[in-house]
């Protein structure tokens, strides 16, 4: 199949290797708002399966007769994209988010059920071993019913200052994986936040209205408790765990020999060696069984494994966490879906 892929930076880059090197894929057309970078990324592929060409603009893609299409552009860039491969019949994936708010959220999804198009949205972690794993053992009834759950999103540096006013602030961008990925593992929908933020480092968050910590205490619609904490500081290395508690125990996924953590006990594990240094070292292989669903969704092979509506769920969490911030109260999410005009949610796969 051809493929076409737009945006070709650090995460678009990863995934033009990612695809042309793919058994299904026997062309890729890249594009970006940097033409010359994609001429760059396309001649890195001279050694993969598939033939790589840029093209000098998006629409020369979509026009390219391409039979599927990856956006992997600026965040501002996602929603209209969506829109374009959605009228030009094309099935889509996406990095999240749809759009850093609610409205062009919903135009997106609405353009895309209007076309009948497949959307996959990029929500990496269902694809991890670890946290399939921590899936399996809630939904069987392994860990006994579940009471607690801790969310770590820990990022090792902040982001460049010039990022942070378009990125939708630390919920939205960060903690907006830890929403999907509590919905995904327990099946459960969020019903209200209370969340809190706070700025220790650089000036350039608090100047944009952002945070570079925060904490939120999630409540589940079968009453479990969830917090989630972010930070853009962790100088130890790339932290992202998840640890579910239930009444027979409680299983970690992200706890590994290369997890930036270490004991104060004498006896106690030590600081990695090698610790994960970024989102792409630590799920390099989530990212790449991701777009292999992907290619099986272009295909009509199966239904997508996370769709616009998780992400709109998701969202919804992470605009109902900024309101409780800014208020200093509880939010319920139902509020923030009824006063966006969302509608009711899509099903938890």
């Amino acid at each position: 199949m051809r493929v076409g892929l737009l945006g070709t930076g650090r995460i678009g880059s990863f995934h033009a290797r990612t695809l042309a090197t793919h058994p299904a894929v026997t062309e890729l057309l890249v594009a970006d708002t940097d033409p010359a970078r994609a001429h760059d990324v396309a001649g890195t592929l001279a050694d993969a399966r598939a033939s790589a060409a840029a093209l000098d603009s998006v629409e020369a893609v979509l026009r390219a007769g391409v039979d599927a299409v990856v956006i992997a552009t600026a965040t501002d860039a996602h929603s209209d994209l969506i829109i374009r491969a959605a009228r030009a019949g094309l099935p889509t994936y996406c990095e999240k988010p749809i759009a850093t708010d609610v409205p062009g959220t919903l135009a997106a999804l609405r353009e895309v059920e209007r076309c009948g198009t497949a959307l996959q949205l990029g929500f990496q972690r269902r694809f991890d071993a670890g946290y399939g794993a921590v899936r399996e053992a809630v939904r069987t009834g392994g860990l006994g019913f579940v009471h607690t759950i801790r969310a770590v999103t820990a990022d090792p540096a902040p982001p460049p200052a010039s990022y942070v006013p378009t990125s939708g602030g630390l919920f939205r961008d960060c903690c907006v994986h830890d929403f999907d990925i509590v919905r995904w593992v327990t099946g459960r929908e969020v019903v209200s936040v209370f969340a809190t933020g706070s700025n220790l480092g650089e000036p350039f968050f608090s100047e944009a209205g952002d945070v570079d910590t925060a904490a939120a205490l999630l409540t589940l619609d079968d009453g479990t408790l969830v917090s989630c904490n972010a930070t853009r500081y962790n100088g130890a290395g790339y932290d992202v765990r998840m640890e579910v508690s239930g009444s027979r125990g409680t299983l970690v996924a992200g706890l590994d020999a290369r997890a930036p953590l270490y004991s104060a006990e004498p006896d106690g594990p030590k600081a990695p060696a090698d610790p994960w240094p970024d989102f792409l070292a630590r799920f390099h292989d989530a990212y790449v069984a991701e777009l292999d669903a992907f290619l099986d969704v272009a295909r009509g092979l199966r239904p997508t494994p996370c769709s616009g509506h998780d992400a709109l769920e998701a969202l919804l969490v992470a605009e109902a966490c900024e309101l409780s911030r800014r208020l200093g109260s509880p939010v319920r999410v139902d509020d923030v879906r009824a006063g966006a005009g969302a509608g009711a949610g899509g099903d938890v796969r």
